[in-house]
């Protein structure tokens, strides 16, 4: 997994090409470069043939979770990107 967030954050797309499953669609593919930024990975868990890492792109400081799909012999088949919502406001008064 992390290798895949190297590649993306300097720009070597033929190198994050290189840990995908030649099944892979670029459609199943939603974990896209985003320019000038940097994956700050704070967890990944992985079971079977699932994968999720949970982080922060910064500078932007968006919070991110993307869901791999992984094939059999553990290269990247899909994956699907959720961004945060707005900063909750904190509870008060419990």
């Amino acid at each position: 997994m992390r290798p895949a967030y190297h590649y993306l954050d300097t720009g070597d797309l033929d190198g994050y090409g290189s840990l995908l499953h030649a099944g892979a669609l670029g459609a199943d593919l939603e974990c896209p470069p985003v320019p000038g930024a940097r994956h700050d990975i704070t967890r990944i868990v992985a079971d079977g043939d699932c994968a999720v890492a949970m982080g922060r792109l910064a500078p932007q400081q968006w919070e991110f979770v993307d869901v791999f799909t992984l094939s059999a012999e553990g290269m990247l088949r899909a994956c699907r990107r959720y961004y945060g919502g707005p900063p909750r406001p904190a509870l008060s008064g419990r």
